[in-house]
Parts: structure tokens; C-alpha cells; sequence
């Protein structure tokens, strides 16, 4: 206790560190506050009464991503998925268009095209999106008392204004956090919003087994599995084993006229996409519902039907299947071989028995994707741990969420990844990190 006071202490004492954090929790208390405030010409009881996110499933894991603001229909009643959704599309075209292919080449300033282009395609999925929740209101059993102004020109056109703003606040909130920040503001708002449904969803649980035949026991049962996941996600996420591929690094001996090489690792992370895949996945999962409602007839009912339950079978076995594809593809983007293979030969380095250049490259390719195989399989299956849970367990579906899924590995994954940031200052400091692994000797 003492030294995490300690550590305390020591993010206090720098400056730049100090600023950033409480910059980071100001803006985060901003978009919390968002979430709170109804859209104008809205009945805030009547929207509460309908309980339009329900107790879980679907609706309710749309809702906890934006932090309550769906069910309260908010000025973040989007949240932050349809720039998510934008960030998904730019990238996959990235892979297919060449133009997106010259800017991911071009360094900095292509990056900042490439950022400009999903802020314009964020708000064209907006503008659809924003009338589409407004009507789709009342099909999730909102009354039509709730709209004090109708459902008119007169309430739509400022009400999808308001909401395609506040998802356009949202994402500079977010840019701005990863800026000024400490870094990963898009998932830390979305991290936010999960953290915010969790006691609810306990209190929830804890009255339904108190009330129920589960009792203390079915609890505290149900909270040491609870810790146990969270450990499998912890070890997913950090992904600590890493397999290393030797190389060599030649050098010349000065005055002579031999070399030597020194060996040396590249260290190729069993999970080098992080939680990513799961939100690329998830929000993507939002699509065979909405397909199937137009579509229609038979095979568009069982579409709705099967895909509105996200503790169903075919909900979760195409969920799996895509995030094992964007578990490959993100790893594609993050981890080029190709240039890995090129810094080893400039720089004299080779792999042992593999030619430097193309050779080395479809090596490095080919290790990459036979971890990479271990690394998704394992993703998905704590991904659809939920429902199995469900299945299991007589459980309360809000609360389920929390068992793995992707509310679990995103608020795991966000939280590392903060640490990770606070301890690169702590370490440059020359102070104890917030990780055992990330101690170092302090200087004098």
C-alpha cells in the first residue's frame, strides 16, 4: 500500500504527467455529462420508462458502449461507433485502393489525409445513421408521447443535427485525449462508458441472486470466475509470450578484415493486435440484423432473429469467425514484414539460413501468421465466453457481459495500455513503473 502511494507521489511530481491525466479526466467528465442530456423535444421519463436497452443482449451492449446515452437518447445517443465504423472502412479500402495505399506511404502527412478522410465518411455514416435511431425509436417500444414536437421536420432536422454534432464532439474529444492526453482517447471513452453500466449490472445481479435460490453462494461463485477471467483477458491482451526469431548483425572489425555477427531476437507478439479486432468485429456485428430487417420474408426474419441475440449461436459463431479475420488482417497492417525484412538488410542484419530481402520477408510472414493462428483462436473464444456463461449459469444478461466478451477485454486491454503510457513517463523519470516488469534502477 505504501508504495502505491509512493508511485502516487511520483506521477504527482511530474509536471507534463500531472497535466495530461487531469486534462484526460476533464474531457472524460465531459462526454460523461453529454450522455445525460436528452435531445431537446424529448420526454426524458417516458424514454426511461420504455427501457429501450432492455437487460443485456444486443441494445444493451450498444448502450454500455455509449455510456447510457442510446437508452437515454442523448446528444451521444451514437456514441463514438459510427468513427469506429468510418476507421473500418478506410482501412479495408486501404488494402484495395491505391490512392489510400500512396497516403499509408507518404509518413505524417499522409496520415493526416487519411485521418481527415474518416472524419468526413464519420459524419456521411451519421447522417444515416442519426434518422434511422430517431425512427427507430418507436419500433423498440418508445411511445410516440415521448416526442413532445412530434416527429416532424420541425423536431428531425435539428434533432439528427444535434446528434451528428455530438458524435463529431465525441471523436474530438477523443483525438484530443490521444493528443494531449494520455493517449487512446477513442477507447478510453468507449472504456468509460462500460465502466459506468458495470455497478447497475452488479446490483442487478447481486438482488436477482439474494432474491432468487442462487444466494451468497451463487455470488461469491460467480465472483471467483469473474477474477479468473479477468486474468485469461490480462494475459490475452499483455500477450507476455513472445516468440523470438534470431538474426544476426554483422559488423567489421576495425583495421581488419573479417566480420563477426552478434545474434540477437526480434520479438513477434503471440496478440500483436490488441483489442482491436474485437471492436472491428463488434461493430460490424450490428450489420446482419439491420440487413436482415431489409431484406424481409422468411430468410430476413431469421436474420433479425438471430442476430439481434448476441447469446445466440449464430450470433457468436460468425462473431468468432470475425475476429480471427480481423485479428490477421489488423496484424497485416501493424506488423509490415516487408519493412522488418528491409531494416535487417540495411542494417547488415539476416536471419540464419533465410537470404536477406524477399526471402526473409515471406519467412518473417509466415511465422507471423502461424502465432498469429494461436493468438485469434483464443480471442474469440474469450470473446463468446458470455454466452456460455448464459448458457451455463442462471445469470443476469447485463451482468454476463462482464464474463470475457467484449465490454471485459476492451476495459483490460484500455487499461494496460494506459498503464503502459503513465510508465514510459514514470521510467523516463527514472521512477518505479506500475508494472513489476516495468521497474528500473534509479539514477542519481
Amino acid at each position: 500500500m505504501l508504495k502505491f502511494f509512493e508511485i502516487l507521489k511520483n506521477i504527482w511530481s511530474i509536471d507534463e504527467l500531472k497535466n495530461r491525466i487531469l486534462l484526460t479526466l476533464f474531457f472524460l467528465a465531459i462526454y460523461r455529462l453529454g450522455a445525460q442530456v436528452v435531445l431537446p423535444g424529448v420526454d426524458y421519463n417516458i424514454i426511461a420508462d420504455a427501457k429501450i436497452a432492455g437487460d443485456g443482449g444486443l441494445l444493451g451492449l450498444l448502450n454500455a458502449f455509449t455510456g447510457g446515452a442510446f437508452a437515454n437518447a442523448s446528444i451521444f445517443a451514437l456514441g463514438i461507433m459510427p468513427y469506429i465504423s468510418a476507421s473500418i472502412v478506410v482501412q479495408l479500402m486501404g488494402v484495395a485502393v491505391p490512392y489510400l495505399q500512396k497516403l499509408q506511404k507518404d509518413g505524417e502527412s499522409g496520415r493526416k489525409k487519411i485521418t481527415q478522410i474518416t472524419r468526413w465518411l464519420t459524419i456521411a455514416i451519421c447522417v444515416v445513421q442519426a434518422p434511422a435511431y430517431l425512427y427507430g425509436l418507436g419500433a423498440l417500444g418508445v411511445p410516440d408521447a415521448a416526442f413532445v414536437l412530434g416527429k416532424g421536420v420541425s423536431f428531425m432536422i435539428p434533432a439528427v443535427i444535434i446528434l451528428v454534432t455530438g458524435c463529431v464532439f465525441a471523436m474530438w474529444l477523443g483525438e484530443k485525449i490521444t493528443d494531449r492526453g494520455i493517449g487512446n482517447g477513442i477507447s478510453l471513452l468507449i472504456t468509460v462508458g462500460i465502466i459506468a453500466s458495470l455497478p447497475l449490472s452488479f446490483a442487478q445481479e447481486f438482488v436477482s441472486q439474494i432474491s432468487g435460490s442462487g444466494g451468497l453462494l451463487m455470488i461469491a461463485i460467480e465472483f471467483v470466475i469473474w477474477v479468473i477471467v479477468i486474468a485469461l483477458c490480462v494475459l490475452l491482451v499483455k500477450a507476455v509470450r513472445q516468440i523470438p526469431v534470431q538474426y544476426a548483425r554483422r559488423s567489421v572489425v576495425s583495421g581488419q578484415n573479417n566480420m563477426f555477427s552478434k545474434r540477437q531476437y526480434i520479438p513477434l507478439r503471440l496478440n500483436a493486435s490488441g483489442v482491436m479486432p474485437i471492436i472491428f468485429a463488434q461493430a460490424i456485428m450490428f450489420a446482419p440484423a439491420y440487413l436482415g430487417q431489409i431484406i424481409g420474408g422468411g430468410l430476413g426474419q431469421w436474420m433479425q432473429s438471430s442476430f439481434s441475440n448476441m447469446f445466440g449461436l449464430a450470433y457468436n459463431i460468425l462473431f468468432g469467425l470475425l475476429i480471427i479475420l480481423f485479428t490477421y488482417f489488423y496484424t497485416a497492417i501493424t506488423v509490415p514484414t516487408n519493412k522488418m525484412a528491409d531494416d535487417l538488410k540495411r542494417s547488415g542484419g539476416f536471419v540464419p539460413g533465410i537470404k536477406p530481402g524477399l526471402e526473409t520477408s515471406d519467412f518473417l510472414d509466415k511465422v507471423m501468421s502461424l502465432i498469429t493462428f494461436p493468438g485469434s483462436i483464443f480471442l474469440a473464444l474469450i470473446s463468446v465466453l458470455p454466452a456460455v456463461i448464459v448458457a451455463l449459469m442462471q445469470i443476469q444478461q447485463g451482468w454476463a457481459l462482464f464474463y470475457g466478451g467484449t465490454s471485459l477485454l476492451i476495459m483490460v486491454g484500455v487499461a494496460i495500455d494506459t498503464i503502459q503510457q503513465i510508465n514510459a513517463y514514470l521510467l523516463n523519470r527514472h521512477y518505479d513503473g506500475l508494472m513489476k516488469t516495468g521497474k528500473t534502477r534509479r539514477v542519481a
